[in-house]
């Protein structure tokens, strides 16, 4: 096995509770025999004596208030740069950051070979829902795209739905504004067409905005502009509903009762639902595993952010997803158009 084969290189700065909840996640994850590389202040990090565990002492961090183009290019020394450059030089297999999203995918974008064919990496996160979870990308990566793109999103999903995920066929559908074949703008609608003649997925056709909470695809494929708004709207819609549940439950006495009777079942709902459960997105498409955490995670998403990176690589999903790519026929037009972008 590879020096670093099993080893997560973690940016330190980024969680918004603060070092007390980083460390928290990472002695979660590390308790499952995770090795994590973390770079952060030193002095900030408690983590000196956990085992599997090493700080690299690091005190310059990227915000989000920050362009994070220029900003990732301009200093060496900032902890997602540090951690990037860790996968990169074979000392840790996969990196995580709960930081900027913006200098995470620069950085990773920047430091990180993409995958051998692909034209843009994409932005994949699992929606958790009773009893299963969507992959939906692109949800922030990829502002505008064709259609070989969409059609690329759709491989580089399935692939990883498949290969970190155990879902043994993952379906795949296409968002749109309805679900007939012609439906969508002329990029969807060529894509849809291409692939309606795989055969290397499951392709259900269209689905729409509704059926993302519904779960009719294990998949679903967007652009990264619709995905985002997408997938913040749902995180929104599912806190006012919580909220809304709550408070209708304290509101009168009889009410109060019926709460307290449903709250071992709601609680589990809550656990299942909350955006700590899946730990993060991932960036799909680049020759090393790079997870994208939430800013606000407890130390539960900590840890799965750092144990989703670890699965990842295990398995050595970037491989499995180059191979599919170059098995699809279907897939020919995007991978040797000559298209740079």
């Amino acid at each position: 096995m590879p020096e670093g084969s099993s080893t997560v290189a973690l940016d330190g700065f980024g969680v918004e509770k603060g070092f007390d909840v980083l460390v928290a996640g990472v002695r979660k994850a590390a308790a499952d025999g995770l090795k994590v590389r973390v770079f952060g202040p030193a002095a900030e990090l408690s983590l000196v004596k956990v085992e599997g565990v090493t700080v690299v002492d690091t005190s310059e961090s990227i915000g989000n208030d920050q362009d994070p183009v220029p900003a990732v290019r301009s200093r060496p020394e900032a902890s997602i740069v540090r951690a990037v450059d860790d996968v990169k030089q074979g000392n840790s297999s996969a990196v995580v950051s709960l930081g900027s999203t913006g200098a995470t995918m620069a950085a990773a974008t920047f430091g990180l070979r993409r995958s051998l064919g692909v034209k843009r990496p994409a932005l994949a996160a699992q929606i958790p829902l009773p009893g299963r979870s969507v992959l939906f990308l692109d949800v922030g990566a990829n502002l505008d795209v064709r259609a070989q793109h969409l059609i690329q999103f759709a491989y580089l999903g399935a692939s990883f739905s498949r290969s970190v995920l155990g879902v043994s066929n993952p379906s795949v559908g296409l968002l749109s504004v309805g679900e007939e074949a012609g439906k969508g703008r002329s990029d969807v609608v060529e894509a849809h067409a291409a692939l309606s003649d795989s055969e290397e997925i499951d392709f259900i056709g269209n689905v729409e905005g509704r059926d993302i909470p519904a779960a009719v695809a294990d998949v679903i494929v967007t652009d990264g502009f619709t995905g985002n708004i997408a997938l913040k709207a749902m995180e929104g819609a599912s806190r006012l509903v919580g909220d809304a549940i709550t408070s209708a439950a304290r509101s009168n006495l009889l009410s109060a009762l019926g709460g307290l009777m449903m709250k071992p079942a709601m609680g589990g709902l809550r656990r299942e639902l909350h955006p700590d459960t899946t730990g993060g997105a991932i960036l799909l498409g680049l020759r090393n595993v790079t997870v994208v955490g939430h800013g606000s995670s407890g130390p539960d998403g900590v840890a799965n952010a750092i144990r989703l990176a670890a699965r990842a690589a295990a398995v050595d999903a970037p491989f499995l997803t180059e191979q599919m790519l170059h098995r699809v026929g279907a897939n020919r037009g995007a991978i040797d158009s000559g298209d740079p972008a």
